[in-house]
């Protein structure tokens, strides 16, 4: 069975923001929907959309990257890889899962220069709840515009 690849957008994003445009252009495949209203409210709708799936690469931006971190953190048995770009898991509503140590494979790509989501924040949280992770600091601000495009998607993205 092959992997199933889901993108959750971030706060402010739809599925038709530049990340989920690009995703839809060369993964037709992959997952992604909108997701509005409250962190449990999207929470609720990721669980629906994915119930029943496995073998889950999760790319997760931002806000939607604390989604991806906590819907692992719930079912790290049907996670397969999580890729994290600037995660918000430094805001309050991760800290009941900060205890968990999860050894999925995470990708976190995090810019320096980023002051909505602070990498000082985040870091030590990453640090102490992923086993397994890979962390990429770059010369970028919150939204990794400079930094997205040429990023190894078709190796993070493999199956």
């Amino acid at each position: 069975m092959t992997a199933t690849r889901v993108f959750i957008h971030g706060l402010e994003s739809t599925r038709q923001g530049t990340k989920g445009i690009y995703f839809r252009e060369r993964y037709p495949e992959m997952i992604i929907e909108d997701y509005l209203g409250s962190l449990e409210a999207r929470l609720e709708k990721l669980e629906a959309v994915l119930r029943g799936k496995d073998k889950l690469i999760l790319v997760g931006s931002s806000y939607g990257g604390l989604m991806a971190a906590i819907f692992a953190c719930r079912h790290p048995e049907k996670v397969r890889r999580l890729i994290l770009l600037a995660p918000a898991i430094n805001l309050e509503e991760f800290k009941p899962y900060a205890g968990q140590v999860l050894s999925i494979p995470v990708h976190l790509y995090h810019g320096r220069q980023d002051d909505v989501v602070p990498p000082g924040e985040v870091r030590p949280v990453a640090d102490a709840v992923f086993s397994d992770l890979t962390y990429h600091f770059v010369e970028d601000d919150h939204s990794l515009h400079e930094t997205f495009l040429g990023m190894p998607w078709e190796e993070l993205l493999k199956e």
